[in-house]
């Protein structure tokens, strides 16, 4: 019978700014069980005036937290029973709650999509009406909320060490992909034992392409589903919705991180209908819409969605 564990923020359960294989479990779970994730959000100088607002564990986890390169906290490694290198770890996205009152918006000197336009820092808290569940933003109207977690990653592989937060890669880590809210699935490769799973960066609403550098950034709480797949081997991740399948690209070049989200549209086409790569490739010029995941954490990203009922089925 498949258990239901709770996991909750603290220095014992949080990782601040990057990945490692060597980090101890914060829990051990078998295929099926579910987790729910508490996770905070924000460095000590994004805290808002009002500290009542901010999540109690935040400040605990700030004065003993080890700081890594990056700015994301992510709760885990969920240590999966059974995980070897070249399996998949299958996380269903149960749901998605916001855990605060407030969220905060940065503008970086040097970095988003237009660093040349917008040489400055600044940081905007904003209120966060959980019971609407919308935004108040500062330059007046509100904003429709839909939380999702940008952060979905196992340890990277060994020969990795320690490396930031900040870029996806192979293992997951920061995506920033808001298909992959409530009711979406991602397929993530095992690269180490136990798969040492890890949850965070909770984002309130995002607009594909995160073109600033962050959306609005907010504690989270996260139920999810995790399955391991044993007779699934990947070497990137994958998602998927009720309605789409999802493939993803990552690269500096944006051009080719779209050409890695084809390719990889290609081959899952060629696995779940026996298509050509030929026919499959007409197929996602014909019903395949390529998404700007983000732009802003070193490799870029490119998604693209294919709806299910497009796909030819294996007969």
């Amino acid at each position: 019978m498949p258990n239901h564990h709770e996991l909750h923020a603290s220095p014992e359960t949080v990782h601040w700014g990057f990945f490692d294989a060597n980090l101890p479990p914060a829990l051990r779970i078998d295929s099926g069980d579910r987790v729910t994730f508490h996770c905070i959000s924000g460095e000590p100088e994004d805290m808002p005036a009002d500290l009542s607002v901010v999540p109690s564990e935040t400040f605990e986890i700030h004065e003993k937290c080890e700081r890594g390169p990056g700015p994301h906290f992510m709760t885990g490694p969920v240590w999966m029973n059974g995980a070897e290198p070249g399996d998949t770890l299958e996380v269903r996205i149960l749901e998605c709650k916001l855990k605060a009152d407030w969220g905060y918006n940065l503008i970086w000197p040097l970095f988003g999509t237009l660093p040349e336009d917008f040489p400055l820092l600044r940081r905007l808290h904003i209120p966060l009406d959980r019971e609407a569940m919308t935004a108040e933003v500062p330059w007046g109207g509100r904003l429709s909320l839909q939380p999702f977690f940008g952060i979905f990653g196992v340890a990277p592989p060994p020969l990795y060490g320690r490396v930031n937060s900040i870029t996806p890669r192979e293992f997951g880590g920061n995506l920033d992909n808001k298909d992959l809210g409530p009711g979406a699935t991602i397929y993530l490769p095992v690269w180490n034992q136990g798969a040492l799973f890890s949850l965070g960066d909770g984002h309130a609403i995002q607009g594909h392409g995160e073109v600033c550098l962050t959306p609005i950034e907010t504690p989270l709480i996260g139920t999810l589903e995790l399955i391991l797949r044993k007779d699934l081997s990947i070497q990137f991740p994958r998602g998927e919705t009720d309605t789409h399948y999802m493939t993803m690209g990552l690269d500096p070049d944006l051009d080719d991180a779209a050409k890695q989200a084809l390719r990889e549209m290609i081959r899952l086409l060629g696995e779940i209908a026996e298509m050509s790569p030929e026919d499959a490739y007409s197929l996602c010029s014909m019903a395949a819409d390529l998404h700007v995941t983000q732009l802003v954490d070193g490799n870029k990203g490119i998604h693209a969605m294919l709806p299910k009922e497009a796909a030819p089925r294996k007969t």
